[in-house]
């Protein structure tokens, strides 16, 4: 073999090894492209992910905070109602209170006109405990000026309440030992004091039905 043939055979070998080096790079090259590309997809779907966990953390947040404000609103809307009931309940109460004081008080045995509402309101009110009672004998409790009413209207209180009840009249017991506050005074202004009514309660104290203010 001569220097021409030598030669010839080193340069196809040369463009063996650079052809197969060319296609080894490019195959190194596709197969980064491939790893390139697979691990951008990764990283973009992470940071998706994550930005849409912390957009659903931040929709909770902001679920949890109209949540919160509407229970806050919702509670002083009850409040509110609740504090206009307290007022007119306490407005009624008052206005009945000094309603019943009107007619309940200074009343003696010439029956006034005061003294005939209130010793029907007295029947009204004995009834309504006997009602709420249901007891065959029962206590009653009310002021020593309002003795002589609640007597006066006992027998038919308890009649009344039998033939409602459709039950035989109750033994009705008056308390000559305890009575309720007296009406107010100017004696007693910061005392305890009663407007009037009446307190009934089973024999043996269990239950109690108050009609007085």
């Amino acid at each position: 073999m001569n220097d021409a043939d030598v030669s010839r055979q080193i340069q196809q070998m040369v463009r063996f090894i650079r052809q197969e080096a060319e296609e080894k790079a490019n195959e190194i090259a596709v197969s980064a492209e491939e790893e390139f590309n697979i691990e951008k997809l990764q990283l973009v779907e992470a940071e998706k992910k994550k930005i849409r966990q912390e957009y659903e953390r931040k929709e909770r947040q902001v679920e949890i905070r109209k949540k919160i404000e509407y229970s806050m609103q919702l509670n002083a809307s009850r409040i509110k109602v609740l504090q206009a009931q307290d007022d007119v309940i306490s407005s009624m109460k008052e206005a009945a209170s000094k309603e019943l004081l009107s007619v309940s008080h200074h009343h003696d045995w010439t029956l006034t006109h005061h003294d005939h509402v209130y010793r029907n309101l007295l029947k009204d009110l004995i009834v309504q405990c006997l009602l709420r009672l249901k007891e065959p004998s029962v206590l009653l409790r009310c002021r020593k000026d309002d003795l002589p009413l609640v007597e006066h209207v006992l027998d038919s209180a308890a009649q009344e309440y039998a033939d409602k009840a459709n039950v035989d009249p109750p033994e009705v017991i008056v308390d000559n030992q305890v009575y309720l506050p007296p009406g107010p005074s100017h004696h007693n202004a910061h005392d305890m004091y009663c407007s009037g009514g009446v307190v009934l309660a089973s024999c043996d104290g269990k239950i109690v039905c108050e009609k007085y203010s």
